[in-house]
């Protein structure tokens, strides 16, 4: 019997074909066979990099008929690649399911580490990193949506949401209805020619938003953790302790980080304090 194969998971640029990673290239050009979420999206990288790969499409539709195919491959000694549109399969797509299965088989799965979109609007939202909740897309009903933020309102963590363009602007409206107050960012286009990053409190991105006539491009919505001490801390002691310690030589942005962590108020908030007054 042959020695089994293996599933290499493989992390994808999320916009600007640039970023993926020497492992990636070298993995899609050995592998037997990739399976993609969209064979379309991936001939793309594939052809900029001139690799004759072989594609299976592998989405939610096909996934569980394909999922025993592609474990008798490995089974048979085969490697194969998994891809997604954009990022680290396995994150808010069918990936998770064939991981999953693989390893239940006993099959070897190896992760090529690249792309996040998670991280890399985490990142450049300014939003606090230490502890962080990622909530995939938003439930579509209005209901659920409520219901789902009310069950996130308390947890100490930056909250970050996939959205698509066309439903940005309600799931905004929705945040700033049960979390308002909330520094929040959007973050859009990531890595490509037109990215964007926004950022205000929730209710000054629910309105920005409401007020263009299209959006494009994936989107992910970062909300701020609950202030620790909302009530005791106004802006001006934010101001006062900020300026406290830069007149000990300490940079603004530094004595900000500090303010902000010994008083729990978001660091946007503590930074526009201090140029007040």
């Amino acid at each position: 019997m042959p020695e089994a194969g293996r599933l290499i998971v493989c992390a994808t640029p999320i916009g600007n074909l640039g970023d993926v990673t020497l492992r990636v290239l070298d993995a899609l050009r050995a592998a037997d066979l990739v399976c993609a979420e969209d064979t379309r999206v991936s001939r793309k990288l594939l052809a900029r990099y001139e690799i004759p790969a072989r594609l299976e499409r592998f989405d939610e539709h096909v996934a569980d008929a394909r999922t025993p195919k592609v474990i008798a491959r490995i089974e048979a000694g085969e490697t194969v690649a998994l891809v997604s549109d954009a990022g680290t399969p396995g994150i808010s797509d069918p990936g998770e399911h064939l991981v999953a299965a693989v390893l239940d088989a006993g099959l070897k799965v190896e992760v090529l580490p690249g792309p996040s979109a998670i991280l890399t609007a985490l990142v450049a939202s300014g939003m606090p990193a230490r502890s962080f909740f990622f909530g995939g897309f938003l439930p579509r009903k209005s209901g659920e949506v409520r219901r789902r933020l009310e069950q996130l309102k308390h947890l100490d963590a930056t909250l970050v949401f996939y959205e698509s363009p066309a439903r940005t602007a309600a799931a905004l409206a929705f945040i700033a209805e049960v979390l308002p107050g909330r520094e929040a960012a959007m973050a859009r286009e990531l890595t490509k020619l037109h990215e964007e990053v926004v950022r205000g409190t929730v209710e000054e991105l629910a309105a920005e938003v409401a007020g263009r006539t299209s959006l494009k491009g994936e989107v992910v919505l970062l909300v701020g953790p609950p202030a620790r001490s909302a009530t005791v801390f106004d802006d001006d002691d934010l101001r006062s302790r900020v300026r406290a310690l830069v007149a000990q030589g300490v940079p603004r942005s530094e004595a900000v980080k500090r303010v902000a962590v010994e008083t729990g108020a978001p660091r946007n908030r503590a930074y526009r304090a201090s140029l007040g007054g």
